[in-house]
């Protein structure tokens, strides 16, 4: 295997350097938050949802009879009060977001009717959740999320994998040394916590590192509007959004596209700029004494050749580590 000849101290002072960097992470205009407000309006969410679900069904596909000409594509709304089980005004009067005292079998039934996954069934759940009067509540910012000093200790114990500690906005909070190195794009950006979502969609070093960028790139979306169903009173959440809305039209049109998912397993490809290809397993470990906080762990295959690669970034991490910790005792 070919490693590029960069050492580590010149491999971060390089990114550190790089104009791109240079704006976006700066505090968001409070003009953005305007603009986004309107996003986060839980009835135009319900509104939004529900058309996008039963626009993407054919009536072949739910099993109905299709008759006369279609302006939209998918099912009508007395087409999906029908499978629900519903009455036409119910049911036209929930799309449009009023969703006041509904109850949780008239959910299941939207649901089947819709043919939701298992995300878009809890988004369902959350939306109708934070409709009802009397959780109403005006956006507000979290208390700091920290990580607790045994977390640290857990992912410094994780010594054959990346690990790492995130939360639903895609931020990273802590990390063990692989994580570090794994993600050191990322740890290039002055700005702390370091933030999944702005480096995919405005830095453009993230279209090289990862490998399935477009795949990438629609997960972080549908992540954070699974988080931005949970708790659209966020604000910390909606001003990222705000501010990804803005400057990337990637990120506007998922957006727009109302998908949500869960991000519990699978595999990611990424090219690394020291060791190349990696094709990593990911897991997700919520944290139960955290509310909101997860470890993430990244494993290659036993013998793979992402195995390798692996080891190898642990190495490099180590040499970086030692490198700096001699020249922060050079008496010189």
């Amino acid at each position: 295997m070919v490693v590029e000849t960069l050492t580590p101290r010149k491999h971060r002072t390089a990114r550190r350097e790089s104009p791109c960097w240079e704006g976006y992470w700066q505090g968001l205009p409070e003009a953005v938050s305007r603009v986004y407000a309107d996003l986060v309006d839980t009835k135009r969410e319900i509104r939004d949802f529900l058309t996008s679900r039963r626009a993407r069904i054919t009536p072949e596909q739910a099993g109905l009879r299709s008759y006369g000409s279609r302006r939209v594509p998918g099912l009508r709304r007395e087409e999906v009060a029908v499978l629900a089980g519903v009455s036409v005004p119910y049911y036209t009067r929930l799309e449009r977001g009023d969703m006041n005292g509904v109850s949780q079998n008239v959910l299941e039934a939207l649901a089947r009717a819709l043919e939701l996954d298992d995300a878009e069934r809890a988004h369902l759940f959350d939306l109708a959740r934070a409709a009802q009067p009397a959780i109403a509540r005006p956006r507000r910012r979290r208390a700091k999320q920290r990580v607790r000093p045994e977390i640290q200790w857990t992912l410094d114990a994780i010594t054959g994998a990346a690990a790492f500690v995130g939360n639903a906005r895609l931020d990273v909070l802590a990390a063990n040394e692989l994580g570090r190195a794994l993600f050191s794009e990322l740890y290039a950006a002055p700005a702390r916590p370091i933030n999944n979502a702005r480096f995919v969609f405005l830095d453009p070093r993230a279209e090289t590192f990862y490998g399935d960028w477009e795949r990438v790139a629609g997960e972080c979306v549908a992540i954070l509007r699974w988080a931005a169903g949970r708790d659209p009173h966020d604000r910390d959440l909606s001003d990222l959004v705000g501010e990804l809305a803005t400057q990337s039209e990637a990120f506007r049109t998922r957006w727009a596209a109302h998908d949500v998912r869960f991000h519990n397993t699978g595999v990611k490809q990424f090219h690394h700029p020291v060791v190349g290809e990696l094709s990593l397993s990911y897991n997700r470990l919520d944290l139960a004494a955290d509310h909101g906080l997860t470890i993430f762990t990244y494993a290659a295959e036993p013998g793979s050749r992402s195995e390798e690669a692996l080891n190898l970034l642990g190495s490099w991490a180590a040499a970086a580590y030692h490198t700096e910790s001699a020249s922060s005792t050079d008496p010189r």
